[in-house]
Order: structure tokens, then C-alpha cells, then sequence
């Protein structure tokens, strides 16, 4: 098929290479410029690249526009591709080629549309993530789905495992919907709105530890945040410290909410929501990095005991 692709970051590129794999036609690449912001600068390899060794002719920008609408009317595709775009689309485009535009969303739509849907997904407790091939429309992430594949969530994958092994299925879901576009096979299946998240972009904040939460929850937003990714974080005796690993206590304990009370396990115990009842699992903090990058054992770092807080 001839096919216009648009993307960015590793997602955009493992695409296109997909798409040069199958064998496709792809007169245009259009992508951002690479940017230091920090979730953009996060899996970069980069799609002009790619492009560019291929001879493929690049369009570099920052969001659709008039200029971009008229290059990839003079490519004269059959379908767009997306994976991994920044910025709104106008109707003009999406529903310019005959098979309109097929958008990659790494989710199982309608649930965890928006942004960041993989750290999302293990941050909220969802048991699956996956991978979505659905048609664009006016609204975000909402369009008709014509391909998808569901991943389980393991009781010890890091947000990075499920990032990279969700890019594993790129090849295989493309592969399955541009055939269904060309035999004529393609069963659009609307979403049920009544089933819709949406999930907001992430800033610094939402990696803050909230120790109300209970040490369940924590556990997975500390493996959710894992490298290259900002690392979940909180306050100790006026030093912003980094959590890189943790995990639930075997014991209940009892105290005050962020108490560093004992050690456990190789770790630290921080007290979580309703410590003064002495019914809930505590936090074990096993490794940390400190405010000058050193990463040392949660059990030396909180050696004095202290408290946790969501401030200096």
C-alpha cells in the first residue's frame, strides 16, 4: 500500500520500520524535531533518521498545518499511519487518503486513552495492557478500532518492561490491519464510551509518593516509574530522595503515616494510611537515589529513622 507515516520517538520508529519490512510504499515521513522535554527525550531513537537512510523524503514539524496538509496531498496515499504524535489533527487530514488514517494507541481502548496509557495502566491496578490500531477522529484516542492485542501485567514488571514489550507487538498488529485494509476485510468495531478513561499528561508532581496511599498501590507506581522514566520520589530530612525499588512488608505495623520505624527484608519500613490501627502493610524501601545521583540501600539511608514527607 502507499502510506504516509507520521511519528516520533522509538514507538514512531519500530513502526516505520515495520512498514519499510513489509514492503510498503512510503513517499512521506512527517515528525517532530527531537526535543529535550522530558517524556519526549525518553525512548528517542529517532524516526527521521530511519527516513532519511532510507531516502525517504522528511517533513519536519511541530503540529499540522497547512504546509503539511498539501505535502501529503501530493503523496497521494492510500492510508496514514500515526504512532506516537503530539498534537491535534485536523479532519482535512485524517480523512483525506480513502482509508483515512489508522492511529496506534498503547492501551486496550475505550479504557486509558490520553497520555502515558502504559504507566497509567500499571499504575492504576488495570491486570492487562495491550496494544490498539483504531481509526482517527475528532476526538482523542475515540475512533472506530480495527486491531487489537491484549498483554497481562506481571506481579513484578516495571512500567519500562511493559513499554518495551508492547512496542514487541508493533510488527504483528500493522501487519494484521493494513491486510485487512487490502483485502477488504477490515471489521471496524465502534468503542463503547460508557467504558472510556482518560488519563492526563504526566508532570515532576505525579511522581511524588503519597504515604495515604496503601503500600500496595505504592508498590506498583515505584515499579511503574522504573528507568529511563522519572523516578517515583518523596522528602527525608529536607532532601528530595528518589525511589528505585520497593516492595509490601510481611508484617503489619503500626505507627504514624510516613514513620520510618524499622528495617525489613533489606529494607526500610515507611507507615502508610491508617498506621495507627496497626492493620495495614507497610512500604519496604530496598534502594534509593540521593539528591547528588548516589544510589545507596533504603536500610542506610533511613538508618535514623525520620519521616517521609511530601516536602521538604
Amino acid at each position: 500500500m502507499r502510506i504516509v507515516f507520521f511519528g516520533f520517538q522509538t514507538w514512531g520508529r519500530r513502526t516505520l520500520q515495520a512498514l519499510l519490512d513489509l514492503g510498503h510504499d512510503v513517499p512521506l515521513v512527517v515528525t517532530h524535531p527531537a526535543s529535550t522535554q522530558s517524556y519526549k527525550a525518553i525512548f528517542s531513537d529517532s524516526v527521521e533518521e530511519l527516513a532519511r537512510e532510507r531516502g525517504i523524503p522528511v517533513h519536519l514539524t511541530d503540529r499540522i498545518d497547512a504546509e503539511t496538509i498539501d505535502l501529503v496531498k501530493r503523496s497521494e496515499p492510500e492510508v496514514n499511519v500515526v504512532n506516537s504524535w503530539y498534537t491535534k489533527w485536523p479532519v482535512e487530514l485524517y480523512d483525506l487518503p480513502p482509508h483515512g488514517t489508522l492511529n496506534f494507541h498503547d492501551s486496550m481502548l475505550p479504557k486509558l486513552t490520553g497520555f502515558s496509557p502504559v504507566l497509567w495502566s500499571l499504575i492504576s491496578g488495570e491486570s492487562h495492557t495491550g496494544l490498539t490500531v483504531h481509526r482517527m477522529d475528532e476526538s482523542l484516542d475515540t475512533g472506530d478500532i480495527l486491531v487489537q492485542r491484549s498483554m497481562p501485567i506481571g506481579p513484578k514488571d516495571t512500567g519500562t518492561d511493559l513499554v518495551l514489550r508492547t512496542m514487541d507487538l508493533i510488527p504483528d498488529v500493522l501487519r494484521e490491519a493494513l491486510e485487512a485494509l487490502e483485502t477488504g476485510n477490515a471489521v471496524w468495531r465502534p468503542q463503547n464510551k460508557a467504558e472510556r478513561t482518560y488519563f492526563h499528561k504526566r508532570s515532576e508532581h505525579d511522581s511524588l509518593l503519597d504515604w495515604t496511599l496503601p503500600a500496595e498501590e505504592l508498590e506498583r507506581f515505584v515499579r511503574a516509574l522504573s528507568d529511563p522514566y522519572p523516578s517515583a520520589f518523596s522528602f527525608y530530612r529536607g532532601e528530595r530522595i528518589e525511589v528505585l525499588a520497593a516492595h509490601v512488608s510481611e508484617v503489619r505495623y503500626g505507627g504514624t503515616v510516613g514513620r520510618v520505624i524499622v528495617q525489613e527484608g533489606g529494607g526500610a519500613v515507611v507507615c502508610g494510611p491508617n498506621a495507627h490501627r496497626g492493620t495495614n502493610r507497610a512500604l519496604v524501601i530496598t534502594r534509593v537515589r540521593e539528591a547528588d545521583g548516589t544510589e545507596r540501600p533504603g536500610s542506610e539511608v533511613f538508618a535514623r529513622g525520620g519521616y517521609l514527607s511530601h516536602q521538604p
